[in-house]
């Protein structure tokens, strides 16, 4: 057993749970035990041993009866802000998804309508197992706080941010590149390690399409200046890269645009990251840049990314939802699942031959864990359930028909889970949903809010969907 005795206040013991611990040993316990005090995990061990030795010092006993303990799933690409978007944009492709639907839907939103939305969106990434987001951009980050503070969650969130191209809303079009970068200066100051230092702000770069070089350079450097991320879109189309080549004078696409300006670093995280070639691989693997893989929202507009091939390059790679109105769905459970076999059936189409090792279960669930909280520059504290790490924990209930039998934790976990099977949510040391239920706000109230705030903000934006049948 180990531990470290400087204690909290509150002090809680979860045991008699299988623990998958996902530390650099990938060390699993069959009857494994927890101690926490305030947010931290004080000890971890045999369920015998920690009983034994916290019992006395510990204000609550938490007996799991069995079930796993998990460290809280990351989810490094979502738009919660377009949470109130679901079902508005389905079988389109990116450009009219983007300039016909999404748009128009982003630009009209208020404060308050990406606050409901935040917290929608909360709500089913906390059914999900996760603990913490990487917001993908919107437009009302301090909306997106004050849903953050009040679900509990931790994350990293940006404004979505562009100073250039086509088909950007009058609104957006009259901002120049200072107005950006300041914005974003002013957000960090308002939001960053507020709500007991479970924010933190980041820089946002919506995609090279609507970037200017100058935009491009000066978010690197703020960001440096900073010490914080970005967060930003690339390659997601064979259309992109074109666009690149016919008007940056390179010989391939965006990765190689954005290495010959110096703009990869290892504080960008790399959304999607489609249409790479192994030379671009290369590069990003060189400059320590972290990969959200998105399986659903790729293999529904973007097509297959080549993660076999990143991962062999040493390149972190975690795992996104993306946002409703390009997946659905969103639950990591779900990416999980994808990840494996989209990446199996993938080598189908690459080689030829089938490869059923590609991206093993223990291999997905490290991208959902600790290569998440490497990817939101955050493992220090996340991402493994370790001494000193903050108590980020999910509860899964195996015992129901999704999962029994179980003859391997790990593939289980990965192949069999759905977000049914989650149960418990624990998010800096405090439960944030226990058997099922959201604790800190009222779910009916705000799936009510939203079905109103959904319908009047698609009057406002002018959306109307097509009839896709006789309706009557």
């Amino acid at each position: 057993m180990e531990q470290d005795m400087e204690m909290g206040s509150s002090t809680t013991i979860l045991h008699n749970a299988v623990i998958v611990t996902m530390d650099n040993e990938s060390r699993v316990f069959r009857n494994g035990g927890v101690f926490i005090a305030r947010d931290q995990i004080k000890a971890i061990g045999q369920s015998a041993d920690i009983l034994q030795q916290f019992s006395s010092l510990t204000d609550q006993i938490v007996d799991l009866q069995g079930r796993i303990l998990l460290p809280g799933l990351i989810n490094t690409h979502v738009h919660t802000s377009q949470q109130l978007a679901r079902g508005i944009a389905d079988d389109v492709d990116l450009m009219t998804w983007l300039h016909n639907r999404i748009w128009p839907y982003e630009s009209n939103m208020t404060k308050e309508d990406s606050y409901i939305s935040t917290l929608l969106c909360g709500i089913e990434l906390i059914h999900s197992g996760v603990t913490c987001f990487a917001e993908a951009g919107g437009q009302h980050v301090t909306g997106m706080a004050k849903a953050v503070e009040l679900l509990g969650i931790r994350a990293c969130l940006v404004q979505s941010t562009m100073d250039s191209g086509e088909g950007l809303p009058a609104s957006w079009a009259i901002r120049t590149t200072d107005d950006c970068i300041q914005s974003q200066k002013e957000l960090y100051e308002k939001h960053h390690g507020t709500a007991e230092e479970r924010i933190r702000v980041w820089l946002g770069i919506r995609q090279i399409m609507n970037s200017t070089d100058t935009l491009l350079l000066k978010t690197r450097d703020t960001a440096r200046e900073l010490k914080t991320g970005i967060h930003m879109h690339v390659a997601e189309i064979p259309y992109e890269n074109q666009l690149v080549m016919n008007t940056r004078d390179v010989d391939h696409g965006t990765v190689t645009y954005l290495d010959k300006i110096g703009f990869l670093q290892d504080n960008l995280l790399s959304a999607h990251t489609v249409w790479v070639n192994n030379t671009e691989i290369g590069f990003l693997s060189r400059a320590g840049v972290k990969v959200s893989h998105c399986p659903a929202a790729a293999m529904r507009m973007l097509g297959f990314a080549p993660i076999k091939e990143m991962l062999n390059a040493d390149i972190c790679v975690s795992l996104g939802t993306d946002g409703a109105p390009s997946n659905n769905r969103m639950s990591i459970v779900d990416e999980m699942y994808l990840a494996s076999l989209i990446n199996k059936g993938r080598e189908v189409f690459a080689n030829g031959t089938t490869d059923p090792t590609a991206l093993p279960a223990e291999t997905v669930l490290r991208m959902a864990t600790i290569n998440g909280a490497k990817s939101v520059l955050w493992d220090n504290e996340i991402g493994s359930l370790e001494i000193g790490k903050k108590a980020d924990m999910v509860v899964v209930d195996p015992f129901s028909w999704p999962m029994v039998p179980i003859h391997d934790w790990i593939t289980s976990i990965v192949y069999c889970m759905r977000s049914e099977n989650v149960v418990s949510v624990m998010c800096n040391g405090q439960w944030i949903m226990k058997e099922k239920k959201i604790l800190n706000v009222n779910e009916g109230e705000i799936i009510s809010a939203a079905k109103e705030a959904s319908s009047e903000l698609l009057k406002r934006a002018g959306i109307k969907l097509p009839h896709r049948m006789n309706v009557l």
